[in-house]
């Protein structure tokens, strides 16, 4: 296993954030730091009392379909989409969010724990202590996504 080593320049003569990598080839665990690193370049616009925001789908927790409304949830805030559930599904695909319902999508970065019920569901807490639970479809490819 070869070692990553960091190296940090902050300056205030940068004018943008630049990310290279020099290696002598991609493996498995670098293609998993460069898809977390893309994870955070997809940008989401949701909307809270009359305003229109930018968000870092990074930073958020899950979606949520309710009434063919979907929503943005990140630590504290909850946002309205006018994207539909299937088309954010489409926009984070192959970063570390998963369909756990048919009407919710988490970012599994932001799962703490994981319990199983006594019906074949699964039970996640996020790491601002909210639960949302995994439905019998789902847990499959939950537990592969989760747990790799």
């Amino acid at each position: 296993m070869r070692i990553i080593r960091i190296t940090i320049d902050e300056s205030e003569k940068h004018d943008e954030v630049e990310i290279i990598i020099k290696c002598p080839r991609i493996d498995e665990r670098l293609a998993r730091l460069i898809k977390q690193i893309k994870h955070y370049e997809i940008t989401l616009t949701g909307k809270r009392e009359a305003q229109t925001y930018l968000l870092a789908s990074g930073e958020l927790y899950y979606f949520e379909s309710v009434d063919n409304k979907s929503f943005l949830y990140n630590q504290k805030e909850v946002y309205e989409s006018d994207l539909k559930l299937y088309e954010l599904e489409q926009l984070v695909e192959g970063t570390h969010f998963i369909r756990i319902s048919k009407n919710l999508i988490v970012n599994t970065t932001y799962i703490e724990s994981v319990r199983a019920l006594f019906n074949g569901k699964f039970e996640a807490t996020l790491t601002n202590k909210e639960k949302v639970i995994v439905n019998r479809h789902y847990v499959k490819a939950f537990k592969e996504k989760f747990l790799t």
